[in-house]
């Protein structure tokens, strides 16, 4: 008779894997929402496609900004503490959003609600790092990689349902009542997570946070970070502009393709976080890699489709995409030592929110909205993503091998 298989996860780790997806669910949705509502914002708020980049880097910025602020402190608390400090300031700022009336208005929500939620994503995995061993970290982040697929499945669809059958503000409200919710769950079964603080007690946060940033070999992780982030948020925040002035699709189509672009990512985020573990983070990476420069070159360069090629090209693209993100999140979350955890963290989501609002404000200046609705240049927009892509793998190659050295010693 054979012995039972051991537990991958205990039941608390699930619950805690099932929270942090939930959370990073709710941290994506509100990002990501601004994508398909730029098609309905950039006309009724009667503002341009930069004015509407402007708006998604906003976050950007001020996200990368709080989070460098916080580095220094990040690993000074119980790291529960700290994350249900800055969900509530989220939740608070995507209030502002769901009551600003007018263009300006909305820009000042999205630069406070950057403040607190770009802290969120490095607490949340400064956590998943503290719990979890890096033997099965690909597949927990592949399980919190589900939240972009939900994001799809249910919160762009029901967004721009509600968006459409309301009026704009209608997604945030939705956004706001669901997080508190889950606030709730996270104080009272989330235990406190403080083990790093034995070894961070007598650090001065300055010094903590110089230590971080002027490491050589975190400083390569960055550079990678840069590059990884480039491409989203050049591309993403005129995807539906893109599809609905260039492919032909109608506003009524665009719940049509997220939602089945976001099925195919739920089922996909297991099975490339189990690779990443399996067949190496590495070689994962660049498999996606090769997948999502051919798509981008595709698809960047398309004329009026059909939506079910729109579909096929969609999951693909993000099939790509995903086994990049979660094979260069398992690796890089191994390169900081257990003192300097959050505040790394901290420090490349930071640099992440910072680049991605540089290249999404870049983006604006490049596209442009012809008379007839067209999106121009939105091919060169691929070319830019593609070389940041190929310089990226080779970075990721290094910080592979060092990560490889450093687990055989």
């Amino acid at each position: 008779m054979t012995p039972p298989k051991e537990r991958l996860f205990t039941p608390y780790q699930i619950l805690i894997i099932a929270l942090l997806a939930i959370l990073q669910f709710i941290i994506i949705l509100d990002f990501m929402v601004l994508s398909p509502l730029g098609a309905i914002l950039i006309p009724t708020l009667k503002i341009t496609p930069a004015q509407f980049g402007l708006v998604v880097s906003a976050y950007a910025f001020s996200a990368g900004a709080s989070g460098l602020l916080a580095a220094g402190f990040a690993d000074k608390f119980d790291r529960k503490k700290f994350l249900l400090f800055f969900f509530v300031g989220f939740l608070i700022g995507t209030l502002l959003c769901a009551i600003a009336p007018t263009y300006e208005l909305l820009l000042a929500a999205r630069i406070v609600t950057g403040i607190f939620g770009g802290v969120i994503g490095s607490v949340s995995f400064a956590i998943i790092t503290d719990l979890f061993k890096l033997e099965v970290r690909g597949r927990v982040m592949g399980y919190t990689q589900i939240a972009f697929g939900a994001s799809q499945i249910l919160g762009l669809p029901i967004g721009l349902m509600l968006a459409n059958r309301f009026e704009w503000h209608a997604p945030f409200w939705m956004i706001v009542i669901f997080g508190a919710g889950l606030g709730l769950v996270i104080l009272f079964y989330m235990k406190p997570v403080t083990a790093h603080l034995a070894a961070t007690e007598k650090q001065n946060a300055f010094k903590h946070l110089l230590s971080n940033i002027s490491n050589s070999l975190h400083i390569r992780a960055f550079i990678s970070t840069i590059l990884l982030s480039t491409g989203g948020f050049m591309l993403m925040p005129f995807g539906s502009a893109f599809s609905t002035n260039n492919l032909g699709l109608t506003l009524q189509q665009l719940p049509i393709l997220y939602l089945v672009t976001g099925l195919f990512g739920i089922t996909l985020g297991p099975l490339i976080g189990k690779l990443a573990d399996t067949m190496g983070k590495f070689k994962l990476f660049a498999l996606g890699s090769i997948v999502s420069i051919a798509m981008v070159a595709i698809y960047t360069r398309l004329g009026v489709t059909p939506l079910w090629i729109c579909m096929v090209l969609n999951v693909i693209l993000f099939a790509g995409i995903n086994a990049r993100m979660v094979s260069a999140s398992a690796l890089i979350s191994a390169i900081p030592a257990l003192p300097d955890r959050g505040a790394f963290m901290s420090i490349n989501s930071s640099i992440q929110q910072i680049s991605g609002g540089i290249a999404s404000f870049v983006a604006g200046l490049i596209v442009v909205q012809a008379p007839s609705g067209l999106l121009e240049r939105y091919d060169l927009l691929g070319y830019v993503v593609i070389g940041s892509m190929i310089v990226a793998t080779g970075l990721i190659y290094w910080l592979d091998n060092f990560v490889n050295q450093k687990h055989k010693v």
